[in-house]
Protein backbone atom coordinates (compact mmCIF):
# COMPACT_ATOMS: atom_id res chain seq x y z
CA UNK A 1 0.00 0.00 0.00
CA UNK A 2 1.54 3.26 -0.70
CA UNK A 3 0.85 5.86 1.66
CA UNK A 4 0.69 9.72 1.34
CA UNK A 5 4.42 11.34 1.75
CA UNK A 6 4.28 14.66 0.22
CA UNK A 7 2.58 17.80 1.13
CA UNK A 8 2.51 21.57 1.27
CA UNK A 9 3.38 23.96 3.49
CA UNK A 10 2.07 27.47 3.26
CA UNK A 11 4.07 30.65 4.73
CA UNK A 12 2.54 34.48 5.29
CA UNK A 13 4.22 37.69 3.79
CA UNK A 14 6.80 37.05 6.80
CA UNK A 15 7.61 33.56 5.76
CA UNK A 16 6.26 32.11 9.06
CA UNK A 17 4.17 29.07 8.49
CA UNK A 18 0.43 29.08 8.62
CA UNK A 19 -1.34 26.29 10.56
CA UNK A 20 -4.71 27.41 7.93
CA UNK A 21 -5.43 26.00 5.34
CA UNK A 22 -4.20 22.75 5.40
CA UNK A 23 -2.69 20.93 2.74
CA UNK A 24 -3.75 17.50 1.53
CA UNK A 25 -1.66 14.64 1.69
CA UNK A 26 -0.65 13.10 -1.75
CA UNK A 27 1.33 10.09 -2.80
CA UNK A 28 3.02 11.87 -5.73
CA UNK A 29 5.51 14.91 -6.24
CA UNK A 30 3.41 15.58 -9.99
CA UNK A 31 -0.26 15.30 -7.51
CA UNK A 32 0.86 18.13 -4.94
CA UNK A 33 2.42 20.06 -7.90
CA UNK A 34 -0.76 20.00 -10.14
CA UNK A 35 -2.90 20.11 -7.13
CA UNK A 36 -1.03 24.05 -6.15
CA UNK A 37 -1.27 25.00 -9.67
CA UNK A 38 -5.57 24.47 -9.27
CA UNK A 39 -5.58 25.73 -6.08
CA UNK A 40 -2.75 28.79 -5.73
CA UNK A 41 -5.74 31.80 -6.34
CA UNK A 42 -7.79 30.30 -3.41
CA UNK A 43 -4.36 29.71 -1.52
CA UNK A 44 -3.94 33.49 -2.14
CA UNK A 45 -7.52 35.00 -0.97
CA UNK A 46 -6.26 32.72 2.20
CA UNK A 47 -3.34 34.87 2.82
CA UNK A 48 -1.08 31.97 1.85
CA UNK A 49 1.93 34.18 0.16
CA UNK A 50 4.51 31.18 -0.59
CA UNK A 51 4.58 27.20 -0.46
CA UNK A 52 7.03 25.27 0.35
CA UNK A 53 6.66 21.08 -0.81
CA UNK A 54 7.42 19.18 1.60
CA UNK A 55 8.13 14.52 1.36
CA UNK A 56 8.05 12.70 4.46
CA UNK A 57 8.17 16.17 6.69
CA UNK A 58 11.58 17.84 5.25
CA UNK A 59 11.63 20.21 2.83
CA UNK A 60 12.27 19.41 -0.89
CA UNK A 61 13.07 22.80 -2.59
CA UNK A 62 12.89 26.47 -1.81
CA UNK A 63 8.70 27.76 -1.17
CA UNK A 64 7.08 28.85 -4.28
CA UNK A 65 5.99 32.57 -3.79
CA UNK A 66 2.19 33.34 -4.83
CA UNK A 67 1.87 36.03 -5.77
CA UNK A 68 -1.81 38.05 -6.27
CA UNK A 69 -2.90 38.91 -9.84
CA UNK A 70 -5.42 41.34 -10.80
CA UNK A 71 -8.85 40.60 -10.51
CA UNK A 72 -10.93 40.08 -13.78
CA UNK A 73 -14.75 40.30 -14.61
Amino acid sequence: MTRPQWGWVFLDDDGSELDRPLSPAFTSRFDAESWLGEHWRRLVDEEVRAARLQHQGGAVAAPVALVPGPRHG
